[in-house]
């Protein structure tokens, strides 16, 4: 835990055993992969949702309505 994020009550009262130690490093590796896996998601919506708004902007190009019809 970060002393940033200890309570002043608590800084330099924790125990250190390495037990402790490596669960917090194993639980930081899951996060890790967590948010790993959930960033390599992201980038696969973004394309697909590129992908979308291409294929609607490709619609909308090709559409027999002019701009100008389209403001009035």
């Amino acid at each position: 835990m970060l002393v940033g994020f200890v309570p002043d009550w608590m800084r330099g009262k924790a125990e250190v055993n390495q037990e402790r130690i490596q669960q917090l490093l194993e639980e930081n590796d899951q996060l890790t992969c967590c948010i790993v896996d959930y960033q390599n998601k992201c980038v696969q919506y973004q394309h697909v949702l590129h992908r979308h708004l291409i294929y609607f902007a490709t619609i909308a190009d090709a559409s027999p309505f002019s701009s100008s019809k389209a403001m009035e």
